[in-house]
């Protein structure tokens, strides 16, 4: 018998018994929709994180310098000095400095609007556009000056797209605004997003604070891929300094990154295993049907067995058979499986902007050879046993 009459009996016998066949495949159709929609998610979720971490730069260090009552200090020269004398690793930085005082323009008190002091080199470390006026300079920050960059929020909703020249109030002190960044989110700014915000000159801010030192520190790296020795360089001149691997952190965006998709992908890898369980039954079911339908089938292949069929003949017929049940449950499990992303991606996007369910090809492909090879292993004990049935047996069972 040819493959192509095999798959055609198949099919027929299969169109036979609609309603047991699609029992039969349900096992197989949520296992395939399951680990579709559960590996599309983890898909997303990593999507999602790289957006996120992009905004801060995956090619950043964060460094925050405690002290832990240590005599000792490190000042801004000394950590612009180690990017200096380290060019092969480490590229930019800017002091940063975090006031957590009210912005007021005019009567309008705003408690959401985040202030940061930073350098000349900031905008140019986060890829931050200035859509008008001016980005600050090194004579603002060397001579302290009271001037801000103000995100497009504060300057579409308060100064009515006319920011640039306008003043804002910091803490008491009246600054004028001397640049308007490019909006950063897609959609509606809203209040404490990432548009509200003011940057101004770290060496203002830090006389602006409580304490007056500069403990925050943000520095790029010439490679990503060298994250790990760009840390190392910098830990190893902080405890050089302090003695005490507690008095400083050293945070790597891209190692921060690295690390949230491997927690990521092993919560997927654990959910898709799960799901896959229900593969497993779709198989059991497919074996079980398979026995019913040798049972059934008994005089016709005594018959054929009489005719001449040869075992692997009859052998190769049940498992085409299984194995096309299974993938044609594979097939409707890869619809079911697109069709609740695109909802679930409706859903998680309302909950959580720019968050979707983004299916792979490779996994959609997986997931069809799997559901196909279930069926093979499965349909492969029914198959034996048809083949061994004794013709004489086979015609006489009522």
């Amino acid at each position: 018998m040819k493959l192509t009459e095999a798959f055609q009996l198949a099919i027929k016998n299969i169109r036979g018994s609609k309603m047991r066949t699609f029992l039969t495949m349900l096992g197989i159709i949520i296992g395939i929709s399951a680990v579709i929609v559960i590996v599309g998610l983890g898909n997303g979720m990593e999507n999602y994180m790289k957006g996120s971490f992009s905004d801060m730069g995956t090619n950043t260090l964060m460094v925050s310098i405690m002290g832990r009552g240590s005599s000792r200090s490190v000042s801004e020269e000394q950590m612009y000095d180690l990017v200096a004398e380290n060019p092969d690793y480490l590229d930019q930085i800017s002091p940063t400095v975090s006031l957590s005082n009210a912005v007021k323009i005019g009567t309008k008190k705003l408690s959401l609007t985040t202030i940061t002091g930073v350098s000349e080199a900031y905008f140019d470390m986060k890829n931050y556009t200035v859509s008008a006026g001016r980005a600050l300079q090194y004579v603002d920050v060397s001579n302290r000056r009271d001037v801000c960059v103000v995100g497009n929020y504060l300057n579409e909703t308060y100064y009515g797209g006319n920011a640039v020249g306008q003043t804002i109030r910091l803490n008491g002190r009246c600054f004028t605004i001397v640049g308007v960044m490019k909006q950063k989110t897609d959609g509606e700014m809203e209040e404490g997003g990432t548009d509200d915000c003011v940057f101004l000159p770290y060496s203002t801010a830090a006389r602006m604070s409580y304490t007056g030192v500069i403990s925050e520190y943000t520095l790029t790296v010439v490679d990503e891929t060298q994250a790990r020795a760009c840390v190392t360089i910098v830990e190893s001149y902080l405890y050089n300094t302090f003695r005490d691997e507690h008095a400083y952190r050293v945070v790597s965006m891209a190692e921060l990154l690295d690390a949230m998709n491997s927690m990521i992908n092993v919560m997927i890898g654990i959910l898709a295993g799960i799901a896959a369980i229900s593969l497993v039954v779709g198989g059991i079911g497919i074996m079980n049907i398979m026995l019913v339908s040798v049972t059934e089938r008994t005089r016709e292949i005594g018959i054929r067995k009489a005719l001449g069929a040869k075992e692997r003949y009859i052998m190769q017929q049940f498992v085409i058979e299984a194995a096309t049940t299974s993938a044609l449950g594979g097939v409707l499990g890869i619809i079911v499986g697109y069709g609740l992303s695109s909802i679930g991606t409706i859903i998680v996007s309302a909950l959580e902007k720019g968050l979707t369910i983004s299916p792979s090809i490779g996994a959609v492909l997986g997931a069809f050879g799997i559901s196909t090879f279930i069926g093979i292993v499965f349909g492969y004990l029914p198959a034996k046993k048809a083949a061994r049935l004794n013709p004489i047996d086979a015609l006489h069972y009522d």
